[in-house]
């Protein structure tokens, strides 16, 4: 919390009269932001101190967690509150001048963006905080990409601009997504129980979804190892059908990619034969069939018998020994009980956890995770409204929204609100 000198905590009176109010004193409590005001201060020096540093934060705090898409949306709700000013620690003496001018914040905020590490930081020490109060967060990952529009002048995509210089209309570092929009993209990294954000990265629109993916993967090897280590599963969807994400995740973290598969095969093409089995053939989704001999031949898929770890195979049953109805072909069929299929044949197709069980499909429910917070940071945060121009203004404020995120669920966790741990508007 950024602590304003000479103003005591809050007690537990004043919390009972705070209301909806205690949203924001949960999140400026529990947010660890004090280097990054020393920081703040620090650079300032011994100046004019007419908009302290602490206290503008804690307004720019508030804005996030009342859904306030400008900062002249914030000044008038602060100029009108009386008791919100009070909470950010601005001075009830000075009255409405006590609000910061919008020059104030944009010097403040342009501060801000050159800090943008110490932000990240933050977000960083957040995510050790909510391991050590959530031993089981990380086991199952989510994640997913989100289209933030710009608010600019889009040019069209077929035209050169003459000047790359920002003129205050145009955002030069924005660019043109797949599906004709044009703005940044969010990739998320999240848990997939407690949908809460664990690692994010922030691209212009058209980078691919894998590789980001594989990044946000690595940057928590690096950063939370221990996190990554407790992780069994990641789900994603099919844009993040990829072989050097699936076999990364598998071979060199040990965790079970549960990840759509898009269709690559050529067309036409609607099985392939497993080697060295003349009657066994797969599909693209994972699912085994047998060629069973008789008159006419037929296929009967597989009963799935679980992975094999020491042997890195799936294993498949006879579907008439499993299921125990009678095949002409039985006796000259090569498989007997069962066979083993190894992750080799095709590591696109064969994971860990098979595509064809019914754990996958279980499993793959857990996805909608990620989409949750994303629609927490459309409503909540108002991101569908905002008036942001320019990539380091808006990392800046995904920065925020997802520090606040995460700085209200440790909040709720540690005074014993865990049943309100995903919410950003319900109070106690």
């Amino acid at each position: 919390m950024a602590i304003i000198a000479q103003k005591k905590l809050f007690g537990w009176k004043e919390i009972e009269e705070l209301g909806d109010l205690d949203r924001l004193r949960l999140v400026l409590q529990w947010l660890p932001d004090e280097p990054l005001m020393q920081a703040l201060e620090n650079k300032r020096g011994r100046g004019w101190d007419e908009d302290p540093v602490r206290a503008i934060w804690n307004t720019v705090i508030a804005g996030m967690v009342f859904g306030h898409p400008s900062v002249q949306s914030l000044r008038r709700e602060l100029r009108r509150n009386a008791q919100l000013r009070d909470v950010c620690g601005l001075e009830l003496g000075k009255g409405l001048t006590a609000v910061a001018p919008p020059s104030a914040y944009s010097r403040f905020l342009k501060n801000l963006m050159n800090h943008q590490h110490r932000i990240q930081e933050i977000f960083e020490r957040l995510v050790d905080e909510v391991e050590e109060e959530l031993p089981d967060v990380g086991r199952v990952m989510a994640v997913d990409g989100k289209g933030i529009d710009s608010h600019a002048r889009r040019h069209k995509r077929e035209q050169e601009q003459e000047s790359k210089a920002p003129d205050g209309h145009r955002d030069t570092d924005a660019d043109w997504g797949v599906k004709s929009w044009f703005g940044y993209k969010l990739h998320l990294l999240v848990d997939a129980r407690y949908e809460l954000p664990l690692a994010f990265k922030l691209t212009k629109a058209p980078p691919g979804e894998a590789p980001i993916a594989r990044q946000l993967v690595d940057h928590l090897e690096s950063r939370h190892p221990e996190l990554l280590g407790a992780c069994e599963y990641l789900d994603a969807d099919r844009g993040y059908d990829d072989g050097k994400l699936i076999s990364r995740l598998w071979d060199r973290h040990e965790i079970k990619p549960v990840i759509d598969i898009r269709k690559t095969w050529k067309d036409g093409e609607e099985t392939k034969l497993v080697s060295r089995c003349e009657n066994i053939v797969y599909d693209y989704k994972g699912q085994v069939f047998c060629l069973t001999p008789c008159k006419k031949e037929t296929e009967r898929e597989m009963a799935y018998g679980g992975f094999e770890k020491d042997r890195q195979s799936l294993k498949y049953r006879c579907p008439a020994r499993h299921y125990g109805y009678d095949c002409e072909g039985q006796g000259r069929c090569p498989v007997k009980a069962s066979m083993r299929i190894p992750l080799a044949e095709d590591r696109s197709v064969f994971t860990a956890l098979a595509r064809s069980s019914y754990a996958w499909a279980r499993m793959y429910k857990k996805r909608t995770a990620v989409e949750w917070v994303n629609s927490r940071l459309d409503v909540s945060f108002v991101f569908e409204e905002h008036f942001i121009r320019g990539l380091a203004k808006m990392r800046l404020r995904c920065s925020l929204a997802l520090c606040v995120m995460l700085a209200m669920a440790l909040g709720r966790i540690r005074e014993n609100q865990k049943s309100l741990m995903r919410s950003l508007v319900r109070t106690a």
